[in-house]
């Protein structure tokens, strides 16, 4: 399974999303060392980590009981599958996939050293079904984003059992929530929404940290790494020409305005984007560590970045008219914390894409 992002990346707060199994996250905390796992002396520090934070945030939320059997997307450093050890005890198992075989094969030899023998972490791509052996599960977590809640998911859960992923909310890379899902006869339901989300799943073992694993449309490598994706892409030719004209006006001699409104609430922000649902939705990284959010045709592109700096192809653009409307409603909406809204899940299928999408409607 796809590996999570690495800590300075993770932009998932600390707070929990349900008040259970908070002491038991802690204590098992306490026992499980941290460092050992994600600066191993014998393999060094793996940039495939998240905030231990959020790990704790998301394992609180899975509500982990002795005894359970848990499946685990995503192995990482191996520190999120200690800790799940601790909470399903001597008579509970855990199930962890990754794509990285390179990761799976430390973190089994990390368990082993310590002495952890409920812990089997396997190569597998979990959003395929790829490990139904050990099916059914009480719990399953992910640390990495599907483009959708898997079907594959839903059918390893046993009845009432409770999935917490981050799931998309739009079909542009970093819009997403991550969600708490109670399946019951066969069937998903969203239990709650959390700020959060953790990087994109692939079938590969990625190196790129700083390139998103789907839906990029288009990118450079020089001058400057950058890149545009574009929920409009079906509509785009073969030569990404939409794609990379939006991103050439917005990279070259683009016209910049400060926002006038008060500092950007990012996670508010691109929530409601995603809840408008507009096919012209785009987003872009046009700076290292500066994500960017807005509006483009075949045409026209404006766009508004996390530091405030509004970018567009021309003071008078259609586009950057639209950005401008869509920033205004968003204030008059009083910046709607994504959790204020309320989740759909909406069966999809299509070959190798089936499960259900996820959106946020106010």
């Amino acid at each position: 399974m796809p590996f999570t992002r690495p800590e300075q990346l993770s932009h998932t707060s600390a707070l929990p999303l349900r008040g259970v199994s908070v002491t038991a996250v802690a204590d098992a905390a306490e026992l499980v060392p941290e460092r050992h796992y994600t600066h191993h002396e014998g393999r060094g520090a793996t940039p495939h980590r998240s905030n231990p934070a959020v790990i704790h945030r998301e394992l609180t939320t899975l509500d982990v009981h002795p005894g359970m059997n848990v499946l685990e997307a995503g192995t990482g450093s191996g520190y999120s599958g200690a800790l799940l050890a601790q909470l399903v005890g001597p008579t509970g198992q855990v199930t962890s996939l990754d794509v990285n075989d390179y990761l799976v094969r430390w973190a089994n030899l990390i368990h082993h050293e310590r002495g952890i023998r409920t812990v089997h972490c396997h190569t597998a791509d979990a959003t395929v079904g790829d490990f139904p052996q050990r099916a059914p599960y009480d719990r399953m977590v992910a640390w990495c984003t599907p483009p959708l809640l898997p079907r594959s998911w839903v059918d390893q859960i046993a009845e009432g059992g409770l999935i917490v992923a981050p799931l998309p909310i739009a079909a542009v890379p970093h819009n997403t929530v991550v969600a708490t899902i109670r399946v019951r006869s066969g069937e998903p339901v969203v239990e709650a929404v959390a700020t959060g989300g953790y990087i994109e799943t692939t079938t590969w073992p990625k190196t790129d940290l700083d390139l998103p694993g789907r839906w990029v449309d288009w990118e450079n490598r020089v001058p400057a790494p950058s890149w545009i994706s574009i929920a409009w892409r079906d509509l785009d030719d073969r030569l990404h020409t939409g794609a990379r004209t939006a991103l050439r006006q917005l990279l070259k001699d683009a016209h910049t305005e400060p926002y006038d409104g008060p500092d950007i609430n990012w996670h508010s922000w691109r929530t409601y984007a995603a809840c408008l649902a507009d096919p012209q939705l785009t987003q872009a990284g046009l700076r290292p560590e500066q994500r960017a959010l807005g509006h483009t045709t075949a045409t026209t592109a404006a766009v508004i970045q996390q530091d405030g700096t509004i970018l567009a192809d021309h003071p008078d653009s259609p586009s950057l008219t639209t950005l401008r409307g869509w920033l205004t409603a968003w204030e008059n909406a009083g910046r709607p914390a994504p959790d204020t809204y309320t989740p759909n899940l909406t069966q999809h299928d299509e070959p190798g894409l089936t499960g259900w999408k996820l959106r946020l409607e106010r």
